[in-house]
């Protein structure tokens, strides 16, 4: 069972809206955001299925919107967690900051998780409904009284379709709705970017560093490999003059062989 993932694991490259999909097909959700699921009732839930009975779902609070109510969720998932014997660290600072990119990535170690254990085939025995109303209020209901409303709401406009000034306000506010989802969007793709940037990074230098240790530094193999790490024009690789080099050194060094 894959518990510790590394970073650059495919895990962590399944979107948002294939973790949404995962969440809502499982559980009979209705997630738009990976933010909702930041109180942990999704993620105590999603053990659940996979060891059913194993968590108190009485315990669960899908109601759940201060950091407080919060808390008190990780700290069943996390007596869970060692019930199972699961080396994870839960980041619940930042995970009920409700802040994408943190949850994301917990959403897709759980999904990593979850399928290692049942193969990513659905529990057809569980179900989800019913669990839930062993614990708090389920989402899903604030998020069919979020539509009735929203329904009662454009009904209202519609009976009031002569109002040009409402029309306008509804348009005005549906577009900055969606530039606000692409935005999201755009900034959670920038900061994965930056992550896998950072992750090569760090494995360069630590062969820059390498490098330059007195026991290799002119080592030829050594040299070839800092000619390509200090070229300065980024058009052309150094790959072929460190290899040239290299093959110099090799045969410079045979010739003194043999002349020994």
């Amino acid at each position: 069972m894959a518990t510790n993932i590394g970073m650059m694991d495919s895990a962590y490259f399944v979107g948002r809206n294939e973790l949404l999909t995962w969440i809502n097909n499982r559980l009979q959700l209705h997630l738009s955001r990976i933010e909702e699921a930041a109180s942990g009732a999704v993620q105590c839930q999603m053990l659940d299925m996979t060891y059913p009975g194993v968590v108190p779902m009485h315990k669960v609070n899908f109601d759940a919107k201060t950091e407080y109510d919060m808390i008190q969720n990780y700290k069943v998932l996390q007596d869970v967690f060692n019930k199972l014997k699961i080396e994870k660290h839960i980041e619940v600072n930042k995970l009920v900051k409700g802040r994408p990119l943190d949850n994301l990535e917990f959403l897709q170690w759980l999904k990593r998780y979850c399928d290692s254990v049942n193969g990513g085939i659905m529990n057809e025995n569980y179900n989800p409904v019913e669990r839930r109303c062993k614990g708090g209020k389920e989402r899903s209901s604030r998020g069919s009284q979020k539509i009735s409303k929203s329904l009662q709401t454009n009904n209202m406009h519609n009976a009031g379709s002569g109002d040009i000034g409402h029309s306008k306000i509804s348009g005005c506010l549906q577009q900055f709705l969606l530039c606000l989802h692409i935005i999201t969007d755009l900034k959670l793709s920038v900061d994965l970017l930056e992550k896998e940037r950072d992750f090569y990074f760090a494995k360069l230098r630590d062969i820059e560093i390498l490098c330059q240790t007195p026991e290799l530094e002119n080592l030829p193999v050594a040299v070839a490999i800092k000619k390509i790490l200090y070229a300065a024009d980024a058009k052309e690789s150094a790959l072929a003059e460190a290899q040239e080099y290299l093959s110099q050194t090799l045969e410079a060094g045979e010739g003194k062989a043999e002349e020994d």
